[in-house]
């Protein structure tokens, strides 16, 4: 376990040769910018330099870099680079260059939800992490996902074959009777990792610029290591490599050019903490709130959904005097009057001067409040529209049939 301050181009001369089983870097992504950071608590700012004189420049300082990593690498290790759009391509072309275009293993996308920005084009919502290997005969532990939904698991549990047209059907033995295939564990892991963003209130959040979720780091791990293998990572930061080593029981070497940033990994180490991701163990489903029947009336009138606010089920996707439009949509066994009491009541803390309620269950004439409230427009669901017409045309038929039977009498 080894935490080391200075100029990685240099720590890395002091390393044992083939020692190492993983290397991942985070090096400045060649931004050309200033990236900094307070802390939650507001007392401490972290930052550091990503500007370069040139593109060339910062080519051969990472070349340097990767170079001594390729030196301390075991035959059976392995590298993974990670960074951003701003100089992916010519970092695939200088890893080529140092461990060889045949040991390129993955190309890595990190995918994550961000909020969305006012920048023209795509918005950025992936990473890229480059996998090589030092030589062909390198570690690596296959991980399983679950089987998508879509998937027949009963028919995948059984052994195929191709035919003599090259066309795969189910295999059978000598009694005709379908063979069972090998046992299935799920599918294995892809190079599409959804794994969440750090939420700003994860209590593993330190305030440092960059930092990555440590579910990130133990994926990389997990996949490259076993338990006992020493990981290094040149551009250590905050330590979230190094914590994730401990936390699987890896050892470790940390290398920091900021005695800032090799402090606050000593402290992370000391009492490391994982943030739970709600997303990766129960699913983006377990956010949804809203029942189908509510997301289709959100649908109908162009509304984007809420899930967690007791007073607003969602708002318009356009503004009105530049403030936002709430709706909400009226529950089961609420009165309309409540439901009106508690839209304004919510709509009041999102500045929202217009409203929008929809009726969902007939009831009689309201005397809370008038309906002609200028700010507050009422509209009925369409099922409740067509419910009430239809009770109206059997009502109808039902007055005259009478009528009929009444004129029959007399």
């Amino acid at each position: 376990m080894t935490l080391l301050q200075g100029d990685c181009r240099d720590v890395l001369k002091t390393l044992e040769e083939a020692n190492v089983a993983l290397v991942y870097l985070d090096p400045p992504f060649f931004t050309q910018k200033t990236h900094s950071l307070i802390t939650r608590d507001n007392t401490t700012e972290f930052s550091f330099e990503d500007c370069w004189s040139s593109l060339e420049e910062y080519l051969a300082f990472v070349q340097d870099v990767l170079i001594q990593c390729r030196r301390v690498l075991k035959d059976s290790g392995s590298v993974f680079l990670h960074c951003d759009r701003s100089a992916s391509h010519h970092l695939r072309i200088l890893l080529d260059k140092v461990f060889g275009s045949d040991n390129f293993q993955s190309e890595i996308i990190w995918s994550y939800k961000r909020w969305s920005n006012a920048k023209k084009g795509l918005l950025n919502s992936h990473q890229i992490i480059y996998f090589y290997s030092k030589t062909s005969d390198f570690k690596f532990n296959v991980l399983y996902t679950d089987y998508s939904p879509t998937t027949n698991v009963d028919q995948i549990l059984q052994a195929r074959v191709r035919n003599d047209k090259g066309k795969a059907i189910y295999r059978r033995d000598g009694n005709g009777d379908i063979v069972l295939g090998d046992e299935k564990r799920g599918v294995p892991l892809s190079d599409v990792w959804n794994i969440p963003f750090l939420n700003p209130k994860a209590r593993e959040r330190v305030g440092y610029p960059t930092q990555k979720p440590i579910l990130l780091l133990e994926r990389i791990i997990e996949i490259s290591t076993d338990a006992g293998d020493c990981v290094l990572d040149p551009f250590c930061g905050s330590g979230t490599t190094l914590v994730a080593a401990q936390l699987l029981g890896r050892d470790y070497i940390g290398i920091d050019a900021s005695t800032e940033a090799i402090e606050l990994s000593q402290k992370r180490l000391l009492e490391p903490i994982r943030s739970p991701s709600q997303v990766l163990s129960a699913g983006e489903d377990s956010f949804l709130n809203k029942s189908d029947y509510e997301r289709a009336i959100l649908k109908a009138v162009g509304a984007i959904p809420v899930e967690r606010n007791s007073g607003i089920d969602g708002f318009l996707k356009f503004y009105v005097r530049d403030h936002p439009i709430s709706v909400r949509i009226q529950k089961q066994g609420e009165s309309l009057e409540i439901a009106k009491r508690k839209l304004i009541a919510a709509s009041k803390t999102k500045h929202c001067e217009f409203m929008v309620l929809v009726r969902t269950q007939k009831e009689g004439e309201s005397t809370f409040f008038e309906w002609d409230d200028g700010n507050v427009l009422v509209i009925d669901a369409y099922d409740l529209v067509i419910s009430e017409w239809i009770e109206k045309i059997e009502g109808s038929e039902h007055e005259a049939l009478w009528q009929e039977v009444e004129a029959e009498t007399l």
